[in-house]
């Protein structure tokens, strides 16, 4: 298991959510839910602002699939966002699947007492949390990196 800090992002149409591991990728915790932007870069300049204070050894996003594992719309704009994370920044990013993960932290937040109403930033936070551990878990239990690298040199996938 490789060691250091990882970022996990969950992209939505209106927002982000954003965890982190701690250095030694145990465990994920909430970070920030940052607001998407409608035009320009500000949510991937928040996000690698956040990137800095953490210094990570990659990012982790969510690869949104359809139950079945076929693309949708989300999954393209998800792919689309990690491509210019990794363009703007020299830290490898990585997606990985995510199928369920805003069901479950919706789940986790009803299971909490907390009312979906007014929660929806700490849904995406949850979220983002749900991704990172599954992906840190995946990782351990056999010690590949996780998912799929972006390649910035084409803006593709390995």
């Amino acid at each position: 298991m490789r060691t250091g800090v990882r970022v996990g992002i969950d992209v939505g149409k209106a927002r982000i959510g954003v965890s982190r591991s701690d250095a030694h990728a145990m465990l994920a915790t909430p970070v920030e839910t940052v607001p998407r932007a409608a035009t320009g870069d500000a949510d991937i300049r928040r996000i690698l602002q956040i990137a800095a204070e953490l210094d990570p050894i990659e990012i982790v996003v969510g690869l949104p699939l359809a139950l079945s594992g076929s693309r949708t719309a989300s999954t393209e704009d998800a792919v689309n966002f990690a491509t210019q994370l990794a363009t703007a920044s020299t830290i490898p990013v990585r997606l990985v699947d995510e199928r369920l993960s805003t069901v479950s932290a919706n789940s986790a937040l009803r299971t909490s007492g907390r009312k979906q109403k007014g929660s929806r930033g700490i849904v995406d936070q949850i979220a983002a949390v749900i991704i990172l551990q599954h992906a840190l878990d995946a990782e351990r239990g056999s010690t590949v990196p996780p998912g799929s690298l972006i390649s910035t040199n084409e803006g593709s996938q390995e």
